[in-house]
């Protein structure tokens, strides 16, 4: 029988959404799967391009784009496997994924969800990986920037909880949306996710009816790759928009008493993003993206043994002339801080790529995979 459902809402990403279904293929060696892939109309040919490369996978097209929370509420409802996965499709997950955490939930009957140390395209850890219920006095801190001036405080910092080993398994009250590894049974008996929350909030949402339901939330050290950005353009003024708003549905429907004070603060949180989103559109922006340009100028470094069929796209893909072979990992620990390497997928697998990026990060080392099915070079920010 299979035990896990993976569950993927998609919206054009179809060279993303490739490599994350590779991933999860691999897992499915160690523990027995499905994937549902919703489309939620990208209105590309992203369906096309991977349903003959994916003939395992069940993909549902959707006429309209409905949100997050109502396209995976229709995986939901076809998933009869022991554990349900949601999963972005700017993510890339290791062999042993799965299996670890079907382990965890196996030898823990308290556990109602679990979530995983996500880290960006560079190795780099995401805080959202484990965070706390948005109450006014967390909301206030991060608003305001107290959780970063003190990122180890119990106080100031419990919107992230920074204070929390992150390679180590801890309860947690809210698990990050990019990866939810759920009971099949407990999620439907709350009712999945609450379709009022279109985009955003339906995380916190659940995990607050996991607990509420008198189960545990765990956020366990196992780690995954997010191309954090991806899914949507989160320095946009319409995603601040979107995502304070959804803060306000979430205190409305679990804070009602000091629902009050909640809407003033999420108004003044709206107004003080947006004007910030502005300011780094116009003066930010054109800097992260001179920073960018720097970034592809680095010396670049290949990991292969059979490295010309990259070199050749190198130029296309907007890189240094500098190019550089390496044909044994540990190399780059010997590199120039500062440089692009590239990871070859038909030499590493994925669990492979995730420890390599992890164990050589740097802050100015900027990993790429070569995606030998399609002959280009996926890079954080790639869209198409």
């Amino acid at each position: 029988m299979k035990r896990v459902t993976t569950i993927i809402v998609n919206y054009r990403l179809k060279y993303f959404l490739e490599q994350t279904l590779l991933s999860v293929e691999e897992a499915y060696t160690e523990v027995e799967g499905h994937t549902i892939v919703i489309d939620n109309n990208s209105g590309d040919d992203s369906i096309e391009f991977l349903e003959e490369r994916f003939p395992s996978v069940t993909f549902i097209r959707n006429k309209e784009n409905v949100g997050f929370a109502k396209a995976n509420n229709q995986g939901f409802a076809m998933s009869d496997t022991d554990f349900i996965l949601v999963l972005n499709p700017d993510t890339i997950i290791g062999s042993d994924t799965l299996k670890d955490a079907v382990k965890w939930m196996d030898e823990h009957p308290e556990c109602g969800a679990i979530g995983v140390k996500m880290v960006d395209g560079n190795g780099h850890f995401l805080p959202e990986s484990k965070r706390s219920f948005p109450s006014t006095w967390n909301s206030f801190c991060k608003l305001f920037g107290l959780s970063s001036i003190f990122p180890m405080s119990r106080i100031f910092a419990r919107y992230h909880l920074r204070y929390l080993d992150k390679d180590k398994p801890h309860k947690v009250p809210v698990l990050a949306g990019a990866f939810m590894f759920l009971r099949t049974e407990l999620t439907k008996k709350v009712g999945g996710f609450d379709e009022n929350f279109f985009m955003y909030g339906e995380d916190m949402d659940l995990s607050y009816r996991m607990i509420t339901d008198g189960m545990e939330n765990f956020y366990l050290p196992i780690p995954i790759i997010h191309y954090k950005g991806e899914c949507t353009k989160t320095e946009s003024i319409n995603y601040v928009k979107i995502f304070y708003e959804a803060m306000h549905i979430f205190y409305r429907k679990h804070y009602p008493r000091s629902s009050w004070i909640n809407k003033i603060v999420v108004k003044v949180a709206i107004i003080l993003r947006m004007c910030i989103s502005a300011f780094s559109a116009k003066l930010i922006k054109p800097i992260t993206l001179q920073f960018k340009r720097k970034a592809k100028a680095c010396d670049t470094y290949i990991v292969s043994h059979r490295p010309n069929e990259i070199i050749n796209i190198t130029e296309t893909e907007g890189f240094s002339s500098k190019i550089f072979k390496i044909k044994n990992i540990d190399e780059i620990n010997s590199l120039k801080k500062s440089a692009n390497i590239i990871l070859d997928d038909r030499e590493m697998n994925y669990q492979s790529i995730i420890n390599t990026i992890i164990s050589h990060k740097h802050r100015n080392r900027f990993f790429h995979i070569y995606s030998s099915r399609n002959n280009l070079i996926i890079s954080p920010k790639r869209q198409r």
